[in-house]
């Protein structure tokens, strides 16, 4: 069981959760923050912080972003040799702009910062 980040984070990227992860599983993607579904340790710590309710456990995922799970895994795939597991997130070692192709075929939302604050 893991923490997935679903929709409502789309181009926000508000970064409190990045904050408070105690294991650093949580990475700033180029317009949504992902989790790493093997450094999650399950504290739901992130999801008390979350401003707009984007976290879930993947238990409790709504229907309606449950392909948000495979979003979330996809995004250390093969392609992303080297981030994620093992060690967490650092600042400096793992910085992108890229997103899950399915992330960024979305239209832009206006309501998003671009931004996550530092760690």
């Amino acid at each position: 069981m893991t923490y997935v980040i679903a929709e409502p984070c789309v181009d926000i990227k508000d970064g409190d959760c990045l904050l408070v992860c105690p294991v650093d599983c949580i990475y700033v993607g180029g317009r949504m923050m992902y989790i790493q579904p093997d450094e999650c340790v399950n504290c739901g710590i992130c999801v008390s912080v979350c401003p707009v309710d984007a976290i879930f456990c993947e238990t409790n995922l709504p229907e309606t972003w449950s392909e948000y799970l495979a979003i979330n895994r996809d995004f250390f795939g093969e392609d992303a040799t080297g981030w994620g597991a093992p060690g967490g997130y650092d600042e400096e070692e793992f910085v992108t702009d890229l997103d899950d192709p399915r992330i960024a075929s979305l239209p832009k939302s206006e309501a998003g910062s671009e931004s996550a604050p530092a760690a």
